[in-house]
């Protein structure tokens, strides 16, 4: 025991500066649903990169990021990513706007849409070399860990986005809040 809270220690002590990650909740305890107002929401926040957006949401919507055109006409037929399993987390690692909408879109013609501007993060680590050249769809960041192949082990990297999470600052918050969790039971 006292093994496993020291090395809880050192893998949060390793993150240094990115600790300050904030993990927003969609709407907060509303969560994503046609009942939150999300201009009002997201009005007096700031998401920087390395910040992750966290949508909770029921079985009857699904969440889907989409370009400027898809929000503003909640056109989802060609999504960035889609989530659908009722909790998807969605790192932001580049900073420029973020569209979401819900699947339904009953729902989202009724306001159940999300537009967020990622700011830089200046006191992240500027690269030491130019990542290769990659379409958004396809860009994941290095991983801080090495995850393994599969994330049954890790249900809260399941569903659309365990491709994104994996070695992003949110799989590894997500791996931290298990690890307390399972030390509280």
């Amino acid at each position: 025991m006292a093994k496993l809270l020291e090395m809880l220690a050192l893998i949060v002590l390793s993150l240094g500066p990115s600790a300050e990650a904030t993990v927003f909740t969609v709407g907060d305890s509303a969560g994503w649903d046609i009942s939150s107002d999300f201009a009002s929401w997201v009005a007096n926040k700031v998401f920087s990169v390395g910040d992750a957006l966290m949508f909770e949401y029921s079985t009857y919507h699904t969440v889907n990021e989409v370009d400027r055109a898809g929000y503003e006409s909640c056109n989802y037929a060609s999504p960035l990513l889609t989530g659908g399993n009722g909790n998807t987390t969605v790192p932001l690692t580049s900073p420029g706007e973020r569209y979401f909408v819900c699947g339904v879109t009953l729902h989202c013609l009724g306001g159940m849409k999300l537009h967020v501007n990622v700011e830089s993060n200046q006191t992240a680590e500027t690269p030491t070399r130019s990542p290769p050249s990659v379409t958004q769809a396809e860009a994941v960041p290095p991983p801080l860990l090495e995850w393994p192949s599969g994330t049954s082990d890790f249900p809260f990297l399941s569903g659309s986005y365990s491709h994104v999470a994996r070695g992003s600052y949110a799989g590894v918050a997500s791996l931290l809040c298990a690890v307390v969790w399972a030390l509280a039971l």
